[in-house]
């Protein structure tokens, strides 16, 4: 299942959200050179989240392939930064679509509930938090981790707590068969949710693959942050203006 649009009208443009989704497509084109090799495996050496090595746990030296080409040198002491880092980077073309369409679909109105700034900080203690889950989980892990989804986790969190019965409508692609359905964002994020808790307790620490922890960890984090980031004026102005477009038949954003 894939959304592609809810019924939720947004007071502001979302600024942050637009900030957030360059800084990720920057990061793409000018550090990771657009997927090319072996740009793209050195920057997930240098500035990925390894758990083995950000906590010392793997020794110097060590390394693990990541391509033909390059393969990263793990022990390295200068890792205090790669949380942050990590979640600005991809590991490919459809990793950052994806994950910048459901920043899209969702971000705007959590930014609307709380106002730019704020948006940012929250973005970025979500991102941290999946980090600190997934290292958590597999603390000994050699395997980089990349990518924005535990940030926008967060984001989904804090959209179920906030908006749980809005519209989410979705395509459902099973094999050749594909159709559209609606339904209200808890039953879609709880649903994306329970998948996470799943594929964290199937997968192996010592295999890539999708940071499931991660995901699962900033999702709760959003959920529990956004009671203390939110505006009340601004998410009571939001209603209100979902109450008034939805009284008068505009849903489309």
């Amino acid at each position: 299942m894939f959304p592609y649009r809810d019924d939720n009208p947004t007071l502001a443009t979302p600024v942050a959200t637009f900030l957030l989704i360059g800084a990720n497509v920057a990061m793409w084109i000018l550090v990771q050179g657009m997927g090319a090799e072996p740009v793209l495996s050195r920057s997930v050496c240098e500035l990925g989240l390894i758990p083995g090595e950000f906590l010392g746990l793997v020794p110097k030296g060590a390394t693990v392939p990541m391509g033909p080409q390059t393969a990263c040198m793990l022990g390295d002491e200068h890792t205090w930064f790669t949380p942050l880092t990590s979640m600005f980077l991809h590991g490919g073309w459809f990793h950052l679509i994806g994950n910048m369409w459901f920043l899209w679909v969702f971000g705007n109105n959590v930014e609307d509930s709380m106002g730019h700034f704020r948006y940012i900080v929250f973005y970025v203690l979500c991102g941290l938090a999946a980090a600190a889950t997934q290292t958590f989980m597999n603390p000994a892990s050699a395997i980089p981790m990349v990518g924005a989804s535990g940030a926008i986790s967060g984001v989904m969190g804090a959209y179920i707590v906030l908006y749980p019965r809005v519209r989410v409508h979705m395509l459902v692609i099973l094999a050749i068969f594909i159709t559209r359905i609606v339904v209200p964002a808890y039953v879609m994020l709880g649903y994306w949710f329970l998948l996470q808790l799943i594929g964290g307790g199937l997968s192996s620490s010592s295999e890539g693959g999708v940071a499931f922890w991660a995901h699962a960890g900033g999702f709760l984090a959003g959920a529990l942050l956004i009671q203390i980031f939110r505006d009340p004026e601004l998410v009571a102005q939001h209603r209100a203006l979902a109450r008034t477009t939805n009284r008068l038949g505009f849903q489309e954003r």
